[in-house]
């Protein structure tokens, strides 16, 4: 539980001090390598969809803003490797709402896949007509990463911007609504868990 407590700062900690968490360790490289394998799967089955941009009448589909492919995570799949990780996003939730009082009641994520040529264009993780998203938070999947593929985290803050690389195993939190960000061009296939914690 110790190990668990130490990666749950490393998050808390490193988002306190620059608006943007990073850990190395909240997910195992294990772990990783299973989702990514899971991914492949789907992708390999064509159960991916082109992901969209907004919510409920104004979701829509534009090529020139984001070109990923997702899958919903769900309890109901039964999947050990995503039953794991749900296990990890309780435990996170029950930490910082202990923590830090943020009253997190529900989380979603998906898997999301760039394949070589695709981005995602500067935005926000906060739909315009709905608030309940409080935290966004990202574990890449991508083994062997080097900054030749591309597919950086652009993080848009003053005074300056930073640039996140994809490594495996690494997990970025982020408050939704308040930290615009892209997904630079990449070179090579990219994947990732991406979600949001929520108060609904």
């Amino acid at each position: 539980m110790l190990a668990m407590d130490e990666c749950f700062e490393d998050l808390i900690t490193s988002y306190l001090a620059q608006k943007v968490g990073i850990s190395n360790n909240f997910i195992t490289q294990e772990l990783a390598a299973n989702l990514a394998d899971n991914l492949l799967q789907l992708n390999a089955n064509q159960l991916l969809l082109s992901a969209g941009i907004g919510n409920a009448l104004k979701y829509h589909h534009n090529d020139l803003i984001r070109n990923d492919r997702i899958y919903w995570l769900d309890k109901s799949h039964n999947d050990p490797y995503e039953n794991e990780f749900f296990v990890q996003i309780e435990a996170f939730i029950a930490y910082l709402n202990r923590s830090c009082f943020t009253g997190i009641n529900s989380y979603e994520f998906h898997y999301s896949l760039y394949e070589i040529g695709a981005f995602y264009g500067k935005h926000l993780d906060q739909f315009q007509n709905k608030s309940c998203r409080q935290f966004s938070l990202i574990s890449y999947l991508n083994p062997h990463w080097t900054p030749a593929d591309g597919g950086e985290l652009l993080i848009h803050q003053e005074p300056h911007n930073q640039i996140i690389a994809p490594t495996h195993g690494k997990t970025v939190f982020f408050k939704s609504n308040e930290i615009p960000h892209e997904v630079l061009l990449t070179n090579t296939r990219r994947m990732s868990i991406t979600g949001w914690l929520k108060r609904e």
